[in-house]
């Protein structure tokens, strides 16, 4: 019998976090999330986004083994400014049973029509930053660390369960060229010599945060029109510093300010931590700390966490500075390719970039929609 478990104690939460470890531990493409990382999501304590979200997770366990999981937010701010009644999907995780998934989503619904919610979309989760989208193609490839991964029967049983596709995201791997195209280095000489732009060159971590807070401040503006963007908050942007400062190289920080030294763009890639994070399984000790270390020094796959630039200076250059500063670190590094993480498949201004070189969309991956009627 197959029964459904609010989480509350710190025994489900934990089972609630390596569930999909056991679901996925003979597959070579899943990578785990650090489990670190879920709980100061899910701690109102630690998660800024508490001060507007509603948050409920459940478990499907059936003769006492957990089969299946689910969490469900309401983004109140979002609801507001949008004038809607969406509640989110998150963390959807079950064997391939349909009578888990019917379950878990019957627990969903009824929260969130008790709340007066009627639509439901997902899976996205807490922020823009958050893992989001089911994959729909490309599960014979290896995760990133900052992307879902899931079994193909999920869209299956979301369809059954009436959900339809809102909205795609596309990803490529973007293969580092022989050298430099002559094309990027012109506007990017161009746009620093007549409109004076720079690129910063950082000597450590701590000369990066007086402009760390200007970069997310553009990265709202630049993803405001974006599907389901809610602005971070000024206590989300110092957690989201604090979590990409952890990880990132300096050599990997790209940051373009204009004449006033105002930041007019940025993009963070940080080296591939997949293969760390499976051999570790999500944890950092004993030596889940090591060997991200080893592949911060050491790496082939480079993965694009943030490109951002100011809307108003789209177009003039400045993603050529960045492009150009990130094609020499890749080429010294022995990189073979960067992989985009999820753009959303209408997003031409982000897909433009990756004209110039030789690409290969990998993956699709879907937000759905259903009422909950």
């Amino acid at each position: 019998m197959i029964t459904i478990h609010s989480v509350s104690s710190n025994r489900e939460w934990n089972q609630f976090f390596t569930f999909p470890n056991q679901l996925y531990k003979d597959n070579p493409y899943y990578v785990p999330t650090l489990i670190l990382d879920e709980k100061w999501n899910f701690n109102p304590k630690k998660n800024p986004a508490f001060e507007y979200i509603d948050v409920v997770a459940f478990l499907a366990k059936e003769d006492g083994k957990v089969v299946g999981r689910i969490a469900a937010l309401i983004n109140h701010k979002l609801n507001k400014a949008q004038q809607k009644k969406y509640i989110r999907f998150t963390r959807y995780d079950v064997i391939d049973d349909i009578a888990v998934s019917k379950l878990l989503f019957e627990k969903v619904f009824s929260w969130g029509k008790e709340k007066g919610m009627d639509t439901i979309i997902g899976p996205i989760g807490f922020s823009d930053l958050d893992k989001q989208g089911l994959l729909v193609e490309g599960f014979d490839q290896l995760s990133m660390f900052i992307t879902l991964y899931n079994h193909p029967y999920y869209h299956e049983h979301l369809q059954l369960l009436g959900f339809i596709k809102d909205v795609d995201w596309v990803e490529y791997k973007v293969f580092v060229p022989e050298k430099i195209d002559p094309r990027i280095e012109r506007i990017s000489e161009i746009a620093q010599k007549r409109h004076g732009y720079r690129l910063l060159s950082f000597t450590s971590k701590k000369k990066v945060l007086p402009y760390a807070h200007q970069m997310f401040h553009m990265y709202n503006e630049a993803f405001a029109e974006l599907y389901g963007f809610c602005p971070l908050t000024d206590g989300q942007i110092n957690l989201a510093i604090k979590q990409f400062l952890s990880l990132v190289s300096l050599e990997y920080i790209y940051v373009v300010v204009d004449a006033n030294e105002k930041v007019i763009g940025f993009g963070i890639m940080v080296p591939s931590l997949s293969l760390a994070m499976q051999k570790s399984r999500g944890r950092l000790l004993p030596l889940g700390f090591v060997r991200i270390l080893r592949s911060l020094k050491k790496h082939e796959v480079l993965d694009m966490y943030l490109i951002a630039v100011k809307p108003e200076y789209m177009g003039r250059g400045v993603n050529a500075i960045i492009l150009q500063e990130g094609i020499k670190t890749a080429l010294a590094n022995g990189v073979r390719y960067a992989e985009t993480g999820p753009e959303l498949e209408y997003n031409e201004n982000v897909q433009t970039q990756w004209k110039s070189f030789k690409t290969e969309q990998h993956k699709r991956r879907r937000c759905y929609i259903r009422t909950l009627e």
